[in-house]
């Protein structure tokens, strides 16, 4: 009886885990981005800048960035920028048909509890009008396509404007195809630099991180990235604070 004691009490005392885990190559991962909430219906704004945007005395998102509000509600964005466009970024794996890793939009996580394994899964997505508008967010939820909603709810309210130009000594355009300067961003163990190129390069940097530069508006950078940039999340994380430096020497 004792040792039956013993045992409940470790089970009591159980702390839940959470892993990473890779889901097994029957379960249904969904790619289609889903719709915003706002679409189809009346907008109703909850907050004060809200109010200010839907009755026309606020009439552009850049009178909002730059006086520094912060804005909570999606549909601010929805109404002022009618033009976004968002992506799935890639950040999940399940087993392959022929081995290794197949990459999926769902990152899949467990907790351990003691009546077996609980999944929740967590997703990312970018937003943009590829002119300079971009914004990042992660959201987690028990539902794949809850979580794609609420990310995209969250990349909406966070959305910066970038600053765009060109820096490189080879070209001297004066369009804006690139960045002015070198900066750097850092997310994690993930340290990225964004260099000026000339006009005709490209984006020279990997799937990911072209999706985050297509929809900020640059069409001409070199990337260079080190550390861990297999974690898919803290690579776009510091894509997004290099953009976000771009502001730096500004006054």
């Amino acid at each position: 009886m004792k040792a039956e004691e013993v045992k409940k009490t470790e089970e009591q005392n159980e702390v839940p885990t959470e892993v990473p885990v890779v889901a097994p190559e029957n379960v249904p991962v969904t790619t289609e981005i889903p719709p915003s909430e706002e679409k189809g219906k009346a907008w109703t704004p909850k907050t004060i800048l809200g109010r200010q945007v839907l009755d026309g005395t606020i009439k552009s998102i850049d009178e909002i960035i730059l006086s520094g509000r912060k804005i909570i509600e999606p549909g601010i964005v929805n109404h002022l920028v009618p033009n976004l466009q968002s992506e799935l970024l890639l950040i999940g794996g399940r087993t392959g048909k022929g081995g290794g890793i197949q990459r999926i939009p769902i990152r899949i996580t467990a907790k351990m509890h003691r009546s077996g394994r609980r999944f929740r899964t967590s997703s990312m997505m970018i937003v943009g009008n590829g002119d300079g508008l971009v914004g990042v967010g992660r959201a987690s939820s028990s539902e794949p396509r809850t979580a794609m909603e609420k990310a995209l709810n969250k990349a909406k309210i966070s959305i910066i404007r970038i600053r765009r130009g060109c820096g490189d000594w080879e070209c001297g355009c004066g369009t804006e195809h690139s960045i002015l300067f070198k900066t750097k961003g850092k997310s994690g163990s993930v340290r990225v630099e964004l260099l000026p190129a000339p006009k005709g390069v490209g984006l020279v940097a990997d799937n990911e991180s072209k999706k985050i530069l297509k929809l900020a508006g640059i069409k001409d950078v070199w990337v260079r990235t080190f550390g861990n940039t297999a974690n898919r999340i803290n690579l776009i994380y510091a894509m997004f604070d290099a953009l976000k430096n771009l502001y730096v020497y500004e006054k």
